[in-house]
């Protein structure tokens, strides 16, 4: 397969550019074009060296309420000895370009492009770009959600490339999911996977269900239905689905049409809320 994933190019428009977004934020989803994603908008964080992040979803009330995704930018000696704030969240990591060294219980481990890795809570990770350039990767925290006689995942280091496809029945390979955990491991409370549509396969109805959505796409271009109209989308941009968000795409363009998509999975929903 022919990977490529696309990576922030922040900057800022000239003053003589048109008003054309495509950034549209309503009751069910969100769109974030990748035109968007400016210097401007980013953010910094406590205990990181020589970084920038693009927040493109938190938890609000009212709207999705389970994750963060950011898009992290890391020059060369940069990352944090303290990345992590949240001792009961985990995370996901996926590098997009350049690469960098995730240090686990005194253990390295280099991602390089279509890396990834799952961070259990309470890990204590470090990041660090020992690279000439920048690196770019996504970074997806959750506070995990314990379940009594489960114990917490372990943690995982893996890639895009070293992990099968595994396609849709009935589909004939024209939509696959690349899934880096066992779906029937019920110690994750979250997936990250990847979905490829080739060019022209379909996700042939609207998927109606409790589950959030963070989609960010890697590569290709599609025409997704969100609630109650069609959006194009493109390489760079994200996709913010609420809960119950109707959600069906095709894939259109000569390449195929892939994405990083988040969801939590495998927990009853909360009838009460937290005491106050």
């Amino acid at each position: 397969m022919n990977r490529r994933y696309h990576e922030a190019s922040g900057g800022l428009p000239d003053q003589t550019a048109l008003h054309t977004g495509r950034a549209v934020f309503t009751e069910a989803y969100a769109v974030i074009p990748k035109g968007v994603m400016r210097d401007i908008v980013t953010s910094p964080f406590p205990f990181w060296e020589k970084t920038r992040a693009w927040v493109l979803a938190r938890p609000m009330t009212g709207f999705s309420e389970t994750f963060c995704h950011y898009l992290m930018e890391t020059g060369p000696e940069g990352g944090s000895e303290r990345p992590e704030p949240d001792a009961g969240a985990e995370g996901v990591l996926f590098v997009v370009e350049g690469a960098v060294t995730v240090t686990l219980a005194g253990t390295p481990h280099r991602l390089e492009t279509g890396g990834y890795a799952y961070l259990p809570p309470g890990a204590g990770w470090t990041l660090r770009n020992i690279g000439s350039g920048l690196a770019r990767y996504h970074w997806i925290r959750k506070v995990y959600e314990p379940v009594d006689g489960l114990a917490v995942p372990d943690a995982l280091f893996t890639s895009d490339a070293a992990v099968e496809p595994v396609a849709m029945p009935r589909t004939e390979g024209c939509w696959a999911t690349t899934r880096f955990v066992d779906p029937a491991d019920l110690r994750h409370d979250m997936h990250v996977t990847v979905v490829t549509l080739q060019p022209g396969g379909v996700i042939p109805f609207e998927e109606t269900h409790v589950m959030e959505h963070g989609l960010f796409v890697l590569q290709g271009k599609g025409v997704y239905r969100l609630n109650r109209d069609w959006v194009e989308v493109e390489a760079g941009d994200f996709l913010w689905l609420r809960a119950f968000c109707p959600q069906a795409c095709y894939a259109g363009g000569p390449e195929p049409f892939r994405y990083l998509l988040y969801k939590d999975v495998n927990r009853h929903p909360k009838l009460r809320l937290a005491a106050r």
